[in-house]
């Protein structure tokens, strides 16, 4: 059976939880250091991980079992969603707030959740639609006072250029919102929606990147943008990394060779190599032993 680490991540976490998991584990030695530790030489096995499980819920923190020896060189691009992943807002929302349009933007966002809009190309041209005759103008308003970049995202770009990996942002929001963080984060390339613009007024319409031919961008261009970027690296999928937390983004996770559900709904968690639900984006680099 390969042998595996235990990677056990979260703000604070007790030196006691650490202690459980290695008792459980019957962890072989850890390494500490503030907020994680690695345990080693755990086995894999369906027992072990349910252990796991159990002791990442009673102490609240992430827990993930992963290949001893993965070192980060072994990936060669990161692929992220923007909204409530590499911020921690969702910009049409903001928009719609700021817009007059929040409440009739939030009951179509409520019925593509229940299924009654399974096409997201539909549900965003839908909520577009409503934002007409807007301001353009609050596209700066949302930047300037409600846009955050997520915790941990600077680090883990940093980590990810000390590592060689090529980065890459795909969002099924706006290019306006992705250039910013682009250029926050010094991402390599960014691909999202355009919003349509007149005489400095939103014109309810937008468009898809040149790539996916003008067509919106969803779930299976968010795919298609990893698989070609591969492609252009002379890598496979399994030198990717994606990180999500929508079922937008599933296609694009299932895609990689490792998939990161962060705050994610639990659609994505459920498919997930692994899910951060406590801590910062930046926990990505703990899984790899070159990392420590």
């Amino acid at each position: 059976m390969p042998e595996f680490d235990l990677v056990v991540q979260a703000p604070g976490l007790a030196p006691a939880a650490i202690d459980a998991f290695a008792a459980a584990c019957l962890a072989d030695g850890v390494r500490r250091r503030r907020g994680a530790a690695r345990l080693h030489g755990i086995d894999g096995g369906a027992h072990t991980r349910r252990v796991v499980a159990a002791l990442a819920a009673y102490w609240n923190c992430d827990a993930a079992l992963v290949p001893a020896r993965r070192s980060g060189r072994d990936f060669r691009l990161l692929v992220m969603d923007m909204d409530s992943t590499l911020i921690t807002i969702e910009g049409i929302d903001e928009l719609a707030q700021l817009a007059g349009k929040g409440a009739a933007v939030a009951a179509i966002t409520a019925s593509a959740m229940r299924g009654e809009i399974a096409d997201y190309a539909q549900s965003l041209e839908r909520r577009v639609a409503l934002l007409a005759g807007a301001d353009a103008d609050l596209c700066r308003r949302v930047i300037e006072e409600r846009l955050q970049l997520a915790p941990g995202a600077a680090a883990l770009l940093a980590g990810a250029r000390a590592w060689g990996w090529h980065s890459v942002l795909v969002s099924g929001g706006f290019t306006v919102f992705a250039e910013h963080v682009r250029s926050a984060l010094g991402i390599d390339t960014a691909w999202a929606n355009e919003l349509g613009v007149q005489n400095g007024l939103l014109n309810g319409s937008v468009c898809g990147p040149a790539f996916n031919d003008g067509r919106i961008l969803d779930g299976a261009a968010k795919a298609r943008a990893l698989r070609e970027h591969c492609a252009a690296l002379g890598c496979s999928g399994a030198q990717a990394i994606a990180i999500g937390d929508g079922a937008n983004d599933l296609e694009m996770m299932a895609a990689a060779g490792l998939s990161v559900a962060y705050r994610a709904k639990p659609i994505v968690q459920a498919r997930a190599d692994l899910s951060l639900d406590h801590s910062a984006l930046d926990a990505v680099l703990n899984l790899f032993a070159d990392a420590w």
